[in-house]
């Protein structure tokens, strides 16, 4: 479904258009500003952008409430942008920096808000899904109607510790919803190699999951199917499988040069399926803003995301003593 025809059939406003627009902006820009920091050396490690994907995150917490947990893979500055983290800590943690959410000793895969409700960051694949039924589990036990999205992408989707997962959710009716992030490629092999299957969603079937695959281009699109995974959840009805078919521009991480597909396939999907310009092209010809009033908002999230960065290289590298420090926690018996 086009997302002209997704906003009619949603009645979406031009405020709800906007600040889609702005969210996936901030992460495209935030993710772009990273990029030149690791090229400068300012990032270690390792450094997996989202650029392309940003309707994917936009769309669920779009769909969800206060106290709903997320809990995602390396891939996760879009989704700490998304459920509202600071840009600035973001930026301090990347560059390993004191003021980062981990105190500049997690770096891009081991970020953390409990304040946000997001459980990381998980350089391990698929570790994260388990762990995002643990954090459903909770919440089941405790009687309200919160629910975890567990991120994972097309390459976990083939790790047994989902299937196991799925296990358990199905059979303890878990208010989780599993979304695979379908960006094609795992780590660099096509997902047509890689899986025999159709769909990935519908393994959960072999489990009783119900499920769907989405547009993931298509902020509006997500953001519906979102909307029926948690009121399944809400409801008791058990966990909920999102296949949510997305794209990323970039190589899988900043040391990967991409050469396993063509120029022509990323530039085809960038100039026809780029979910920012979908949006931007929805509020022009609907007159819903103008040029002047989008490049106000570019200009406003640049100098949010300037800002960070400046506050990520002024920020104090943590002290050797804190290699010691949140290593155990303290339990009164």
């Amino acid at each position: 479904m086009s997302a002209k025809k997704t906003a009619a059939k949603s009645n979406v406003s031009a405020e709800e258009l906007l600040g889609h627009y702005r969210e996936m902006l901030m992460i495209r820009r935030f993710e772009e500003k990273a990029g030149q920091l690791y090229g400068m050396g300012l990032i270690g490690g390792f450094c997996h952008l989202y650029i392309g994907q940003e309707a994917v995150v936009v769309g669920l917490e779009a769909a969800s409430k206060e106290g709903d947990k997320r809990v995602t893979s390396y891939r996760d500055h879009g989704h700490m942008l998304a459920c509202g983290m600071d840009p600035k800590g973001i930026m301090a943690e990347l560059t390993g920096r004191e003021g980062g959410f981990s105190k500049g000793k997690g770096g891009s895969m081991h970020m953390f808000s409990k304040e946000k409700h997001f459980y990381g960051g998980h350089g391990i694949v698929a570790a994260q899904v388990p762990l995002g039924a643990g954090l459903a589990f909770s919440d089941k036990y405790k009687g309200n109607d919160n629910v975890t999205f567990a991120y994972f992408g097309d390459g976990a989707a083939n790790q047994g510790q989902v299937y196991e997962t799925y296990n358990m959710a199905e059979l303890w009716s878990l208010p989780v919803v599993f979304v695979i992030e379908n960006n094609q490629y795992a780590m660099g092999t096509s997902v047509k190699r890689s899986t025999k299957s159709p769909s990935l969603w519908e393994r959960g079937k072999a489990y009783g999951i119900e499920g769907e695959a989405v547009d993931g281009m298509n902020v509006l699109a997500v953001k519906e199917a979102g909307e029926r995974a948690v009121a399944h959840c809400r409801a008791g009805e058990g966990p909920y499988i999102l296949e949510v078919k997305t794209y990323r521009y970039r190589g899988h991480s900043m040391s990967d040069p991409a050469k396993y597909r063509t120029r022509e396939e990323v530039q085809k999907m960038r100039e026809e399926r780029d979910p920012i310009e979908q949006i931007r092209s929805m509020l022009l010809t609907g007159k819903l803003a103008s040029e002047d009033d989008l490049k106000a908002i570019d200009k406003e999230i640049k100098g949010i995301v300037n800002e960070a960065a400046e506050f990520s290289k002024e920020s104090p590298e943590p002290a050797l003593e804190e290699l010691w420090t949140d290593i155990y926690a303290k339990v009164e018996a």
